[in-house]
């Protein structure tokens, strides 16, 4: 009575067995014909202790402003007629090399001199006579533009995750030192003046893509300066006695080639 049975159940499933033996000789054939297929780019030298490459890079940087005491203080008269004052991001770029040493698979020390081209913007609020308005006065905007050519060193340290085919993802961290192209006798012609030399610390993470001749780094990172740039008493008139702190922020696309 048993193999009735048994025949009858195998005849129930016998589809859904094919059906699953079809899709596991499938799987297993796709497996196969991927790891055939796939190249492992050799790319980047990852394996030597030395090695060198280029980037090119686009940033939006602004100031980060403080007041004074002077401009909240009612008894300070030369500041009655400024509103606000704003930083603006504004667009530029930079251009420079890598220096790659190996610490570890994972763990590389970064030094990466470069150029960079900056603009910053401050718009400035006014109090100014308006006959329409309500109140009898208006607001107009001013606009004070603060351009520099900036030498920088950024020293980083880059980990990366473990490789998985052609592709890695890092983080990378470190500190900037920067210097100003132009002399402070020059700079203090600006409309918004800032003192030569900077240090920044940088974070950022990007990724790690293997081609066939070499290895593309997209990479985006975040830079705060740490030093205190004000240069009083050479600004615009309109602004003197207003600021006691500025410092440097920027965002910036890196695409590295290695």
């Amino acid at each position: 009575m048993q193999n009735p049975h048994l025949r009858h159940q195998l005849n129930l499933y016998r589809y859904k067995i094919a059906l699953i033996v079809i899709l596991s000789l499938g799987l297993a054939f796709t497996t196969a014909a991927q790891e055939r297929n796939l190249i492992f780019n050799n790319s980047g030298s990852d394996d030597q202790s030395l090695s060198y490459g280029f980037f090119l890079a686009a940033h939006n940087s602004s100031l980060r402003i403080k007041y004074s005491d002077n401009f909240v203080d009612p008894d300070y008269t030369n500041l009655h007629n400024v509103r606000a004052i704003m930083p603006v991001f504004s667009p530029g770029f930079a251009l420079g090399f890598l220096v790659t040493g190996r610490l570890h698979d994972q763990v590389n020390l970064l030094f990466t001199p470069k150029v960079g081209f900056y603009e910053y913007r401050t718009e400035v609020q006014l109090f100014t006579d308006d006959a329409d308005s309500p109140n009898g006065t208006g607001i107009s905007t001013v606009p004070l533009l603060t351009e520099e050519t900036l030498v920088e060193f950024p020293l980083l340290v880059k980990y990366k995750s473990e490789r998985f085919n052609n592709t890695r993802m890092y983080f990378i961290g470190g500190v900037n030192g920067q210097i100003r192209t132009k002399n402070q006798e020059e700079a203090n012609e600006d409309p918004v003046v800032l003192k030569g030399k900077d240090l920044a610390v940088e974070l950022g993470l990007g990724f790690d893509l293997y081609f066939q001749y070499f290895k593309f780094s997209p990479e985006i990172r975040f830079s705060h300066g740490l030093m205190n740039l004000y240069q009083p008493g050479h600004s615009d008139e309109r602004i003197v006695g207003a600021i006691q702190d500025i410092r440097r922020k920027s965002i910036t696309l890196y695409l590295n080639f290695q």
